[in-house]
């Protein structure tokens, strides 16, 4: 078993930045790549960025640039920062980790105001 918790979701202007944080626990040593999806009411789910074990990042075209994901220290932890957010970048902001399953958190919403 493995449990996702994220933070540092939040309200923010237009410009702005954010850092969301996802801390793993449980069975840690099995996970291998994290990442976080979105997903805006109406919207499909979205594959945001991704890293793996190894700690090579992945993005969607529509973040890069302006987005970046890194692993903590701790194998277990996340990180995404966000910069330069768009209105369009609300939505709610999902981890996830890979071990021999997919394992996700619960999810911690950003909010762009214009």
């Amino acid at each position: 078993q493995v449990q996702l918790v994220e933070s540092g979701g939040g309200l923010v202007q237009a410009g702005g930045s954010l850092r969301l944080s996802c801390a793993a626990s449980g069975s840690i040593v099995s996970i291998k790549a994290m990442g976080w999806y979105r997903q805006a009411p109406g919207k499909q789910r979205e594959l945001v960025a991704g890293i793996s074990s190894g700690g090579s990042p992945s993005y969607a075209d529509s973040v890069k640039g302006r987005f970046t994901i890194s692993r903590g220290n701790a194998t277990n932890t996340v990180y995404l920062q966000l910069n330069s957010l768009k209105p369009e970048d609300t939505a709610g902001y999902y981890c996830y980790g890979v071990s021999a399953q997919i394992w996700w958190g619960q999810g911690t919403q950003v909010t762009v105001s214009s």
